[in-house]
């Protein structure tokens, strides 16, 4: 019997259903916090994962990484490294993760591979971000993000310096991202990718311009067109991720451009517009793997 270790903060919804869906094909499961793990050069592979005793598991699924001081999720992230290191299947491993966590980084290997995305400017400082603001804001409007964050959480739009923040509630780091007005209300896409298959869309829309389904976006239906299939594989190929939610928009001129790429998607609304359980289709293509 595979034994499949899932890294989780707390036992929610989406713990549950992956966990359920590994039992369901037949592995067993443990659940473990990545900051319970220690480094430990006595034991026998030099990692102590709870429940494991000094063996590894079979695989790990990374569901979360819990927030923490910069030495906590460093090290939490070294686990994760650990574990790769020690030829342990890591869904996604933490390359990825730290590739789609930094949205600059994201950006970065989304238009150093051709991936068409909205122009994008990173800066440290504030005098750099009215700068930038000055200079950009003459062709439109950006959006301002924070650099680590998800589920909407965060974003304004900046039309003007003066929409700029302090400089301290964004931590120093200003991510611009030039906003896609929209060509038919406001909508955007989920793609879920996993292993070179989209397996699950959806169309988010909303009555305002940010969309995530925790502020509000409403989940629809959605069959992909071949272009926002072909930019999602291309997409989660960029950051190197095993499953990821590549969230995508038309702009009015008909181009899709890839917004962002999740290495840690959530899929609870997507499933509510998915004929398939998308829990059943990540734990069988991990184990198929692994066979």
């Amino acid at each position: 019997m595979r034994r499949i270790a899932i890294a989780v903060d707390e036992i929610d919804w989406h713990a549950q259903a992956i966990a359920g869906a590994f039992a369901k094909a037949g592995a067993a499961v443990v659940s473990f916090r990545l900051g319970d793990c220690a480094f430990q050069t006595d034991h026998l592979h030099g990692l102590a994962i709870p429940g494991f005793d000094e063996a590894l598991p079979d695989a790990v699924f990374v569901r979360t990484v819990s927030g923490g001081s910069f030495e906590e999720v460093t090290r939490r992230l070294g686990v994760l490294h650990a574990l790769r290191e020690l030829g342990v299947p890591v869904w996604n491993d933490a390359r990825a993760i730290e590739r789609c966590v930094d949205k600059s980084m994201t950006s970065f290997l989304l238009a150093n591979a051709g991936v068409p995305t909205p122009l994008t400017w990173t800066v440290e400082g504030i005098e750099a971000a009215r700068a930038t603001v000055a200079r950009e804001t003459v062709a439109g409007t950006l959006v301002l993000k924070p650099l680590f964050g998800s589920q909407g959480r965060g974003l304004r739009l900046i039309e003007r310096v003066e929409d700029l923040p302090d400089a301290a509630l964004v931590q120093g780091v200003f991510y611009l991202q030039r906003y896609v007005p929209p060509a038919d209300g406001f909508r955007d896409h989920r793609l879920l990718v996993c292993n070179g298959t989209v397996i699950a869309a959806m169309t988010r829309r909303a009555d305002s311009w940010i969309t995530n389904v925790r502020c509000g976006g409403r989940p629809e239906p959605l069959s992909p067109e071949p272009d926002m299939i072909d930019l999602a594989l291309r997409a989660a190929d960029c950051v190197g991720a095993h499953y990821a939610g590549v969230d995508m928009i038309r702009a009015p001129d008909g181009r899709a451009l890839v917004l962002e790429v999740n290495s840690m998607p959530a899929w609870r609304g997507l499933q509510t517009v998915s004929d398939h359980p998308v829990a059943d289709h990540l734990a069988a293509t991990l184990l198929r793997g692994l066979r």
